[in-house]
């Protein structure tokens, strides 16, 4: 059901007389890894090195590996561009074929409530967004598409970190639908505290992500406190080109004044196993993707907030603010 444009993709390598390409692909799509570059190598005089390391996002660019392989391109599969970066990226967006016209009219008893609906996806379904907002106004909707924000490439996409979009028109709209999955649909709700409904394809169903937000904000309270209490903090920042979410010496330098000892971490894949030998430091603060902490919860055994929350630490919001705000 997936579109992988193989015919635009052997064009564009032949143009960028690429060599030698590093292929990089997200977890959902790594099946099609072996198939894809294949392809490549019978279609172009090309050699394709597989990027094996896993990838979260399209601020997870394998610069490195690229770098030391002495590729000519990277071929970034299922993201649309993201940043500036330097070094020749090829982002081939993935778009996710099936009929979702029954889906949204399924959505409409969720909906029912609501009148004015802001409708966001992320990039696989940038397509079927017209869809949706047509059937919307049949049922008497106002509909509005946020404008493209930050690190979004299209009006109405979002991203895991990125609901600027939205946060701009938050004041127009009652409720958001999200075309997507759980993922970037949990984001939208941690973002706006107004209903957020979720549309997804993969699986055919209609969710209302309020449990699932109510669960996470009581999980962050506790793990924020936590911090607040703990003496010995280290700061991870991440080495990732995309993932620079938050000042690391703002917060450190805040957290000194009130006497707690702070350790600088650099890391480029945040896991528990990584900061259980850090056995000394009581909590940890990462400011690189704002979701690592709040997605990977019950994963760490010491409690991980990212910076947004780090500020409520510092006193420089509060908890009521951040919530308003959003976490991401």
């Amino acid at each position: 059901m997936y579109k992988f444009d193989e015919e635009n993709l052997i064009k564009e390598i032949k143009e960028r007389k690429a060599k030698r390409i590093l292929l990089q692909l997200p977890e959902g799509l790594k099946k099609e890894a072996s198939r894809l570059a294949k392809f490549i190598q019978d279609n172009t005089n090309s050699e394709v090195i597989i990027a094996g390391e896993p990838c979260w996002g399209a601020c997870d660019i394998a610069l490195d590996e690229a770098r030391n392989l002495k590729a000519d391109l990277i071929i970034l599969y299922g993201h649309a561009p993201f940043m500036k970066i330097d070094f020749p990226i090829l982002y081939v967006e993935v778009r996710y074929e099936t009929n979702i016209e029954d889906l949204v009219k399924k959505s409409l008893k969720e909906l029912k409530d609501y009148n004015r609906i802001a409708l966001v996806c992320s990039v696989q379904h940038m397509h079927q967004l017209p869809i949706a907002e047509k059937i919307l106004k049949e049922d008497n909707k106002e509909v509005f598409i946020p404008p493209k924000k930050g690190f979004a490439f299209y009006s109405g996409q979002v991203l895991g970190c990125e609901y600027n979009g939205l946060k701009v028109i938050k004041d127009k709209f009652d409720a958001i639908l999200v075309i997507g999955n759980d993922f970037h649909a949990l984001g939208a709700a941690l973002a706006i505290p107004k209903p957020v409904i979720l549309l997804d394809p993969f699986n055919r169903e209609i969710h209302n992500m309020k449990e699932k937000r109510d669960k996470i904000i009581r999980q962050r309270i506790i793990a924020i406190n936590k911090v607040k209490d703990a003496r010995k903090i280290g700061i991870i920042i991440d080495n990732k080109p995309g993932q620079h979410f938050g000042s690391a010496y703002h917060i450190k330098n805040k957290l000194e004044k009130d006497d707690k000892e702070v350790t600088l971490i650099v890391m480029d894949e945040i896991s528990n196993d990584k900061l259980i030998n850090l056995y000394d430091i009581q909590a940890f603060i990462e400011t690189a993707c704002p979701r690592i902490s709040t997605e990977d919860y019950a994963r760490f055994s010491k409690p991980v907030i990212n910076y947004r929350e780090a500020l409520v630490v510092i006193n420089d919001l509060s908890f009521e603010e951040l919530f308003e705000q959003g976490i991401v």
